[in-house]
């Protein structure tokens, strides 16, 4: 697995990379507890209290303020790119900008042309995967996932990304419970640990439930 990357430190950055940063944790209720490799597992990892959440609410911007803010902090690196288009790291960072604004499609096309120059870098791809799942195609999700899988069966993000994708997507609950577990088995010292022990608990509860009732999303992890 490649190490996990950082958006670019251009001068000019500071204020607006701020700005998504906070967008990002209000909109993180949207994007659950996905984890994305290039940054801490999931945007949201603690639910906002609900004066924090009503002030996100209230400064929600709209998806074309969205889309302006994460092509004004992507210019440098596409800028770069116009210099040396075969950067993959570069086009990885801005798949991210793009990612991190909810602007999926988008941050989609920067991964396939990372992927194009790298096509094993596991990190780039399980983004993707997430992207795709984002977009509506959880098949398309799951077959990446499993790509990386294929070669590195111990990926930490993309099994536990399976996991959601397979419950919350495909209603598998018992395809999520063997991801996570595998999870677990594989990173002895995963940082959300915890975290993965509620969730294959609640899945199990589920399958326990009458028949009808295992498709349901899992709930926010308290």
């Amino acid at each position: 697995m490649s190490t996990a990357q950082t958006n670019s430190s251009a001068p000019g950055l500071g204020v607006t990379s701020y700005v998504i940063a906070v967008i990002c944790l209000a909109l993180g209720i949207a994007i659950g507890y996905f984890a994305r490799a290039g940054s801490a597992p999931a945007v949201a990892a603690q639910p906002l209290q609900p004066a924090a959440a009503q002030t996100a609410q209230m400064q929600q911007p709209t998806p074309e303020q969205m889309r302006h803010m994460a092509d004004k902090q992507a210019e440098p690196l596409l800028a770069s790119l116009k210099q040396n288009p075969n950067d993959a790291d570069a086009l990885y960072k801005v798949g991210n900008i793009y990612y991190d604004t909810q602007q999926f499609p988008e941050a989609v096309k920067y991964y396939e042309s990372a992927l194009k120059i790298q096509p094993k870098a596991l990190d780039t791809r399980t983004d993707m995967a997430t992207a795709y799942y984002f977009m509506g195609d959880a098949d398309r999700a799951i077959a990446e996932f499993d790509e990386v899988l294929k070669q590195n069966p111990s990926h930490a993000n993309a099994l536990f990304n399976e996991g959601m994708v397979k419950w919350e997507g495909k209603g598998d609950i018992n395809g999520a419970i063997a991801a996570w577990k595998k999870l677990l088995a594989s990173n002895p010292n995963y940082s959300k640990r915890e975290q993965v022990q509620k969730l294959i608990a609640k899945a199990e509860a589920h399958t326990r439930m009458a028949p009808g009732t295992t498709t349901d999303k899992p709930a926010q992890v308290q």
